[in-house]
């Protein structure tokens, strides 16, 4: 694939290649990001590191472990840290591999998707991804936690309504957060599961997202990367305009 940029902010531009989305960041940045969709589903498995440091966390192994394993170590970074948004088997069902196989800590999601995460492998079964199983977090997430990664902070802000636990990663520095399935280019999470609410989720993207400002890229959980003042301007669930309407 071209290495064509799809997003850009005056940080971070993202360009597709070779299957990932590329993170190639600008002189001042202080973070690294590539996304590779991984399962059936397409999740967008992130990688983050601190630029200074090589140290590396994954957002969101889904799957494809050893691929995104190699791929870390292909790029010479050391993966420090896995980061989970939420616990559906999309987004979940490959950390006790990868846990297993790198030796790194868990960290997420919130407590009240515990149920999810010890309900992995029975996913695992409905969704025909056999693999999947349940792990210990070696530490929950709630609203207002930091995560410290090499030299950069990043800020967690618990978003729920796609399911209770939802918590987002947000680079203040870097003006970029990774917001699972809270919110996408164009739409907005389902609300269909167990223990998702529509009205929660709105309020969610309306009071934690919509704060951190129009200039944040995001990375969402599945398609491509867009930016809070775009789908605050366009997106027909929750921009400005749609809210006023319902």
């Amino acid at each position: 694939m071209s290495a064509r940029a799809v997003q850009v902010n005056d940080r971070v531009s993202f360009a597709a290649r070779r299957g990932y989305l590329d993170g190639m960041t600008q002189p001042a940045s202080p973070i690294g990001v590539f996304i590779a969709p991984v399962t059936p589903l397409q999740q967008n498995c992130t990688v983050v590191w601190c630029t200074a440091t090589s140290k590396a966390a994954v957002i969101d192994p889904g799957g494809g472990v050893d691929m995104i394993l190699a791929e870390v170590k292909r790029r010479g970074l050391t993966l420090d840290q896995i980061w989970i948004t939420h616990g559906h088997i999309d987004h979940a069902g490959g950390a006790a591999e990868m846990k297993e196989k790198s030796g790194v800590r868990i960290e997420g999601p919130h407590p009240e998707d515990q149920f999810l995460i010890e309900g992995l492998a029975a996913q695992g079964q409905m969704y025909g991804m056999p693999e999947a199983r349940t792990f210990e977090t070696d530490r929950w997430l709630d609203e207002g936690d930091v995560m410290t990664l090499g030299e950069t902070v990043w800020e967690v802000r618990h978003c729920p309504g796609h399911t209770p636990g939802h918590v987002i990663f947000f680079n203040r520095a870097a003006r970029f957060a990774q917001v699972g399935d809270v919110l996408f280019k164009g739409s907005i999470g389902r609300t269909d599961f167990p223990r998702g609410d529509h009205q929660t989720l709105l309020d969610s993207v309306v009071t934690k997202l919509w704060p951190l400002g129009d200039d944040v890229t995001f990375a969402p959980g599945h398609g491509p990367v867009s930016t809070l003042g775009e789908e605050r301007r366009t997106n027909p669930f929750v921009s400005d305009s749609a809210l006023k309407r319902a």
